[in-house]
C-alpha cells in the first residue's frame, strides 16, 4: 500500500517552500512513496525557441531530468542546489521515487487541480507568515488550498 501514495510537496524554492519539504522528508515521507514536486508558474513562461506550449504536454518529471538544469530552462524553474540536495538524499536514503509536476496559471487553484488531476494522497504546502493585511490584499495559497483540497493538506509554518 506504502508504494501507491503520492505524496505533493508545493514548491516555488522559497524558504518557506524548502523549510516544507524538509519537513515532508523527516516526518511523512516513508519507503516506497512517490514525492512529487508540485510548481506552478506564472502562465505563458516558456523559451521562445520551444515549439509546443510546454504547459500542455507536461508528464511527470523524473528527478533525473529535473535535475538537469537546460531541461529545466525549457520550462521556466530553477530550482536551487538546496532543494535538489534535499530530494536527491531522500531519493537515495529512503529509496522512494521523486518527481515534478508543473503548472500553469494560479497557484491556488493550479495546487487543487494538481490534487485531482496527479492524484495525490496529500499535498503539503509552506506558510510565507504573510500578516493580516498582505493576506487580505494578497490572499494566502495555503488558507485556499486548506479551504477547497480534496485531500489532507499540511501548512508546515515558517520560522524566520
Amino acid at each position: 500500500m506504502a508504494a501507491d501514495r503520492r505524496v505533493g510537496i508545493a514548491v516555488d524554492f522559497s524558504p518557506s517552500s524548502k523549510n516544507a519539504l524538509k519537513w515532508a522528508v523527516d516526518n511523512v515521507i516513508r519507503k516506497g512513496d512517490h514525492l512529487i514536486l508540485v510548481a506552478v508558474r506564472p502562465e505563458g513562461h516558456y523559451d521562445e525557441g520551444d515549439q509546443i506550449q510546454l504547459w500542455e504536454a507536461t508528464a511527470l518529471i523524473p528527478l533525473s531530468e529535473f535535475c538537469d538544469p537546460i531541461i529545466m530552462k525549457r520550462y521556466g524553474v530553477k530550482p536551487d542546489p538546496e532543494t535538489l540536495d534535499i530530494v536527491t538524499t531522500a531519493a537515495r536514503q529512503t529509496q522512494i521515487e521523486v518527481l515534478m509536476k508543473i503548472y500553469w496559471g494560479d497557484p491556488r487553484e493550479k495546487l487543487c487541480e494538481a490534487i485531482d488531476t496527479i492524484p495525490l494522497s496529500c499535498i503539503i504546502v509552506g506558510n510565507r507568515g504573510l500578516g493580516t493585511l498582505k493576506r487580505a490584499i494578497m490572499g494566502s495559497v495555503s488558507n485556499y488550498v486548506v479551504n477547497n483540497a480534496s485531500c489532507p493538506v499540511t501548512v508546515v509554518k515558517h520560522h524566520v
